[in-house]
């Protein structure tokens, strides 16, 4: 109930030539009196500060884990961007230069 569905990051399907098949049930968002919507990271820009203070508190703490998909070498470059837009990395996309 009340559900909140929040949408953001979409670059794995910026190359898609045919659109994704969408919900079959959006009724339930009647149902369940729950809100989609989307948003970017530059809505919040005036609350960046705050969001460093939490974020670092929350990993320090162990309450927040994430996961980064490391590459190697500068010749990895376009292989290493195009790993976002197949959807092939896991976690914070990261090159690491020689």
């Amino acid at each position: 109930m009340n559900a909140r569905v929040v949408m953001c990051g979409g670059i794995s399907g910026y190359n898609d030539t045919t659109p994704a098949p969408g919900p079959r049930n959006l009724m339930n968002i009647v149902v369940q009196r729950a809100r989609m919507e989307g948003f970017i990271v530059l809505d919040y820009l005036p609350r960046f500060g705050e969001a460093i203070a939490d974020l670092t508190a929350w990993i320090q703490s162990g309450d927040l884990v994430h996961q980064e998909d490391v590459q190697t070498g500068f010749e990895n470059i376009p292989a290493t961007l195009n790993r976002l837009f197949e959807g092939k990395n896991l976690g914070k996309q990261l090159l690491a230069l020689d």
